[in-house]
This record gives structure tokens, sequence and C-alpha cells, in this order.
């Protein structure tokens, strides 16, 4: 594995002409990866990731395969699904607070605010996810 992508190893469990599913159970290896604390993969214990299928490379079912994504693109969605949530609630519950509202209001309005940014961030959903290309290795 390149230092320059995060990869998990997983199986085929369906192919499409457009996709192809994998299916990753995390693993003890995950607590050693660099980025196990950010990524969902090694929190969870399956996981389903559509690859694009190039239909050039032969594939089956069942069969064992590494998929991969850049770090940089990895560490990006981090950014998106947690940093920028925080630094919101945060910044609102400081403002309000050093603005003299009551708690309850600093906290309603806060949380708002997060669901505000996540329901911006669910419209622009089809637009991010062009930009996040997984890739499948074969494993040797």
């Amino acid at each position: 594995m390149s230092k320059k992508e995060i990869s998990h190893t997983g199986r085929i469990s369906s192919i499409e002409p457009d996709k192809i599913s994998v299916e990753i159970v995390s693993e003890s290896a995950c607590s050693a990866c660099q980025v196990a604390g950010l990524c969902s993969a090694a929190e969870s214990k399956k996981k389903i990731i559509d690859v694009p299928n190039d239909g050039v490379t032969p594939h089956y079912v069942g069969e064992e395969v590494e998929v991969c994504l850049g770090q940089s693109l990895g560490l990006k969605a981090v950014l998106i699904s947690y940093v920028i949530p925080v630094v919101i609630l945060l910044i609102l519950i400081v403002t309000l607070s050093a603005l003299g509202k009551s708690e309850l209001l600093a906290g309603l309005v806060s949380v708002g605010g997060v669901a505000i940014y996540y329901f911006i961030v669910y419209l622009f959903r089809e637009r991010l996810e062009g930009k996040y290309e997984f890739y499948i290795r074969n494993v040797n």
C-alpha cells in the first residue's frame, strides 16, 4: 500500500455493468492504520462500497480485492463530515454565550446550525460524490 492512499480489503458481493459492490469487514489490521480513528470503515463491522466498473479488468463475485482511495481525498471527507460541523457548533455556542443568550438557546441554535450545514452537504451530495473515486486493486 502506498502512503498516498487508504485501502481496505474486502470481497466482491455483486457485479453490475456500471459498478462493483465490495463488502468490507473491519479487521484487527485497521487498528494499525494511521487514520483508523477517522475512517468509518474501521468502526463498522460490514460496509458496502460501490466502485465504478471499468469493464476491462475481469472480476468475479467472492473475489478478494483491495478498495483504495487517495489519502488526501479521505482526509477531505473527514474535514467535510466531522471537522467543519464541530467548528460551526463551537463558533455558534461561544458567540451566543458571549452575547449573553441562554444556554438552551445557544445549544438549540448551534445544533440547528449544524443541521443546516448537513442539509447543504446533502443537497450537494451528487457533486461531492463525483470527487471521491474508489478503485479496486487485486490482492496477490
